[in-house]
C-alpha cells in the first residue's frame, strides 16, 4: 500500500517511503548486528521491563525483529511461548535465520505493520524495540497491533524521540530546507496515538542517550550501516552540492565537545494494554 500524501490525523510527522525504508534495512542487512552495538542497551533495557508485568506470554509477536537478536531472548525468557519474528526486510529475517535454530526455534515472517497477516487477538505481547519509526502510518500500525492482541495483552516499545539527531537536524538546516532528518513523534503524541487506537493504562518514559563521533562522515556511516538514514518521503532526491555540504559541515564543527561530534539519540519507552474491544475498535 502506498504511502498518503499526508499523514492521518494531523499528526506532526509525515509518511515515510516504504520503499526506501526497505531498501535502506536490506542493504545494511549483513553488517547490521556489528554496526547496531551501541543500540544494545536500549534493547536490554526493553526487555528487563517484561518482568515489571508478571506475565507469561503464549503467543509473543517481535514486531519490527530486524536480526532477530531480541526474539531470540525472548524465546530463551519464555521458553514455552511460541515467537514470532516480523519484519518488512525479507534480508533482515535472512540473517535472523541462524538465530532461529533448535532449541529456541521461532517463526520469521516478512510483513507489513500496517496489515499485520495475523488473526485477531492472537498475540498476548507484541515487542517492538526501535521499530515505530520506521512504519509509514503509525496511527494504523498501533490500530493492528491492538487488533492482533488478547484483551488484556500487553504492547511493550521504545522509539525513537524528537531530540534524536538534533545536532544533525540543526546543521543541515543551515544548508537547505529539505527533511535529511526524521520528525520523531514525541511522548504527548504517541500517547494519543495510542489513546485513539483503543489502548488502555498507557505509560511512557523518556532517556536520552550521547553518541560522540570523530567525523560527519562517521555519523553518515553509522546510520548507513544500521539502515536507519533518511526515508523521509519529501526527502531531496538530488545530490548535495558542495555549498550545501560545506554549510552542515561547518555548523557540525561548531558542536564539537572535547574534541567529537555529539549525536543525541532520544529513546522513548513506553507500554500498554490493548483492553476491551469497544466501538470503533471492533475485532
Amino acid at each position: 500500500m502506498p504511502p498518503p500524501d499526508s499523514p492521518p490525523h494531523g499528526l506532526p510527522y509525515p509518511a515515510l517511503d516504504r520503499a526506501a525504508v526497505i531498501r535502506h534495512f536490506a542493504r545494511a542487512a549483513a553488517d547490521f548486528d556489528r554496526a547496531a552495538q551501541p543500540l544494545g542497551e536500549v534493547r536490554e533495557e526493553l526487555l528487563s521491563r517484561i518482568g515489571f508485568f508478571g506475565i507469561t506470554p503464549g503467543v509473543i509477536l517481535d514486531l519490527g525483529a530486524g536480526t532477530g537478536q531480541a526474539t531470540r531472548a525472548l524465546r530463551q525468557h519464555f521458553r514455552r511461548a511460541f515467537v514470532i519474528a516480523l519484519d518488512a526486510s525479507p534480508a533482515m529475517l535472512s540473517v535472523a535465520a541462524h538465530r532461529a535454530r533448535w532449541p529456541r526455534r521461532f517463526e520469521r515472517i516478512a510483513g507489513d505493520a500496517c496489515a499485520l497477516p495475523l488473526r485477531d487477538g492472537c498475540c498476548d505481547l507484541v515487542f517492538a524495540n526501535l521499530s515505530l519509526p520506521w512504519f509509514v502510518i503509525l496511527d494504523l500500525a498501533l490500530t493492528e497491533v491492538r487488533r492482533v492482541l488478547t484483551p488484556r495483552g500487553l504492547f511493550l516499545f521504545s522509539t525513537l524521540g524528537p531530540a534524536t539527531l538534533r545536532e544533525l537536524r540543526e546543521s543541515w538546516a543551515t544548508a537547505d530546507r529539505a527533511p535529511h532528518v526524521h520528525d520523531f513523534a514525541d511522548m504527548h503524541d504517541l500517547g494519543s496515538a495510542l489513546a485513539r487506537a483503543g489502548f488502555i493504562e498507557p505509560v511512557l518514559d523518556v532517556e536520552q542517550y550521547s553518541h560522540r563521533f570523530l567525523t560527519l562522515h562517521d555519523i553518515a556511516t553509522a546510520l548507513r550501516s544500521t539502515g536507519t538514514q533518511n526515508a523521509h518521503a519529501a526527502r531531496r532526491r538530488s545530490l548535495t552540492g558542495r555549498a550545501r555540504f560545506a554549510a552542515v559541515q561547518a555548523a557540525c564543527e561548531r558542536q564539537r565537545l572535547e574534541g567529537l561530534l555529539p549525536a543525541t539519540l532520544e529513546v522513548v519507552y513506553g507500554a500498554a494494554f490493548a483492553g476491551e474491544p469497544r466501538e470503533g475498535h471492533a475485532r
